[in-house]
């Protein structure tokens, strides 16, 4: 797979999951703008050093890369963050979104800041840089978004007490990748979303892992962010190495919205009466 002559920005790739997928977009001959606050596993704080210090561990290699920090909660961070790769590299063919972090509140407890903080990270920054991006993107042979959601969001049975916020975002990404995957189409701009499993930082690991290894989820992302990858408005579900892709169909036979080609009821009773066949359908 090759990747000269494009430039790539990722977020939150001054460490974990990031790193890896910027490391190996460098190598395979993108210029990479590394994004990342250098927050604290909360989210809080801030170290100007992560990103750099990134950026030098692949310059030292050879490879073409900057740092870049910011806090991307605000559109205008966004927007110079875009503005520094194309000043930079003269050109933007792929965002990844991969910033975030994963914060435990229950909901009898859920405040304000700490919501916001969520959304934050995974609403408003991914859109804020798609905005100031597109034009870029639209200029470009091969533009590619991947943005990040998580299967404890999407999956009830993994879904975890006190993530309502980290939950709501990882969610709100797809809602963008399918928007933007229908808006990009025209222009040839592919959007989609990695859900992946690593132990990182966020899990609380420090030392090398033996299983879930943040490198293992890198093929599938950089495949989602290469000339190869056609489909766009997919999630690629990524663990230990192994991958499957997965998007929400309609049903046959549906002439939206006025037919769901379905169970018909009149009332809540009958609801309740036929609620085995509706969940089957």
């Amino acid at each position: 797979m090759n990747f000269a002559g494009k430039t790539a920005i990722v977020t939150g790739a001054g460490r974990g999951l990031g790193l890896s997928y910027a490391r190996e977009l460098a190598r395979l001959g993108a210029n990479v703008l590394i994004s990342d606050i250098g927050a604290n596993n909360l989210g809080e704080g801030a170290d100007s050093s992560v990103a750099h210090e990134a950026a030098r561990s692949l310059q030292f290699q050879g490879y073409s890369a900057m740092g870049h920090h910011a806090d991307l909660a605000s559109e205008q961070a966004c927007q110079q963050l875009v503005a520094a790769a194309v000043q930079a590299f003269g050109q933007l063919d792929i965002v990844i979104h991969n910033a975030g972090w994963v914060g435990y509140q229950r909901i009898e407890e859920a405040d304000s800041s700490f919501i916001e903080r969520a959304l934050d990270v995974s609403v408003y920054a991914p859109v804020w840089l798609c905005k100031h991006a597109w034009t870029y993107l639209q200029q470009s042979t091969a533009a590619r978004v991947v943005l990040t959601s998580s299967d404890r969001a999407m999956y009830q049975q993994y879904a975890q007490p006190g993530l309502v916020a980290y939950a709501a975002g990882k969610m709100a990404q797809l809602g963008i990748m399918n928007a933007l995957s229908m808006e990009g189409m025209a222009d040839g701009i592919g959007v989609n979303a990695v859900s992946p499993v690593a132990k990182t930082r966020m899990w609380g690991v420090t030392e090398e892992p033996e299983n879930l290894k943040p490198e293992w989820i890198t093929p599938g992302v950089l495949f989602l962010a290469s000339e190869q990858c056609h489909d766009t408005g997919y999630i690629l579900r990524a663990s230990n190495g192994q991958f499957t892709a997965t998007r929400w169909v309609e049903n046959p036979g549906v002439e939206y919205p006025v037919n769901l080609a379905r169970i018909k009821a009149s009332n809540a009773e009958e609801v309740a009466q036929l609620w085995a066949q509706i969940k089957e359908n």
